[in-house]
């Protein structure tokens, strides 16, 4: 399934990046994560076509949507795509957003009428803001190195310095983790120089591991920035937004692990996935034994469970 590449400009003009399905299915709007763009659905998109009319878009700071700083917040992010979603549809649409644009939909479904279908993969609710974020992945990877990128000027290659300083470096043994990220580093600046514009590519690294990499070259590093000083959530009172909700919304939960320093390897605890379900009045939860991208790592059980919200 081929998806024609369509750009939508905003009253102040932004413009909001997409690529769109040519059916009469009920629409699908799918936000992807941070780090990520619209192109890290394409391993599914075949499949979701077959029920939906698939509209995917680059969040700001992604792909080939407006890098404005300005815009790199839940709520400018999710009005421009509110108003989007009304040019696009006069029917209530489903959602599904995974991780950082998991919030996006949340705002999205509780602020307007657009949406009836809520799905949503692994966000990080409750654990994003606040003191709590200091305790989960994201705040000591991607967010950190961003913040440490934008504060340095030795390296411009930001592909390259995440791979330097990704957080992933904890998981090797100490006693070799230098000598794997030295000789790794080499791999990974020969292959950025010959092929700045591809997505990174390591030697002996798994192609399932570089699949984090695939969408950073279009990446603006002050989208971490914001999650890092904690701007992106707009101070949003995550209870009141929830509580808001009065869509049928489907929950996608990962797995989660704890790192090196009691780091927390997910989106969010069950506990905190317990206060949202006790939010949202009409929620259905279900768990996959998977990492945090249940699309990449489960694509058969992961089309089933979002083609089954059709059925509800």
């Amino acid at each position: 399934m081929k998806l024609e590449n369509f750009q939508y400009e905003t009253d102040d003009g932004n413009i909001i990046n997409y690529y769109e399905s040519d059916n009469d299915n009920p629409v699908l709007l799918i936000i992807h994560a941070q780090g990520t763009n619209a192109e890290n659905y394409s391993d599914v998109v075949k499949d979701l076509s077959k029920k939906f009319h698939l509209i995917l878009v680059d969040c700001y700071g992604h792909g080939k949507s407006s890098h404005n700083r300005e815009k790199y917040n839940i709520v400018s992010l999710g009005d421009d795509l509110i108003d989007f979603i009304k040019s696009k549809s006069d029917d209530k649409i489903s959602i599904l957003g995974h991780s950082s644009g998991g919030l996006i939909s949340c705002y999205i479904a509780s602020v307007s009428d657009v949406c009836d279908n809520l799905i949503l993969e692994d966000p990080p609710l409750f654990s994003s803001s606040g003191e709590k974020r200091f305790d989960y992945y994201n705040f000591n990877d991607m967010s950190t190195v961003c913040h440490n990128f934008i504060n340095q000027d030795e390296e411009t290659d930001f592909v390259y310095y995440y791979f330097m300083n990704q957080y992933a470096w904890n998981f090797f043994p100490e006693d070799k983790r230098e000598k794997i990220r030295e000789k790794s580093g080499k791999s990974a600046l020969k292959y950025r120089k010959k092929h700045p514009d591809k997505p990174l590519k390591v030697r002996f690294w798994p192609k399932k591991f570089m699949q984090a990499f695939q969408g950073l070259n279009e990446y603006d590093p002050y989208f971490g920035e914001n999650f890092y000083n904690d701007s992106f959530n707009c101070n949003i009172d995550y209870t009141d937004l929830l509580s808001n909700i009065d869509c049928k919304t489907l929950f996608m939960k990962a797995n989660i692990t704890i790192g090196e320093e009691n780091i927390i390897m997910g989106a969010l605890s069950d506990e905190d996935l317990e206060l949202v379900v006790g939010l949202i009045e009409n929620i259905r939860v279900e768990y996959f034994d998977c990492g945090h991208g249940i699309h990449l790592d489960k694509e058969k059980d992961f089309v089933k469970s979002v083609v089954k919200t059709l059925e509800e």
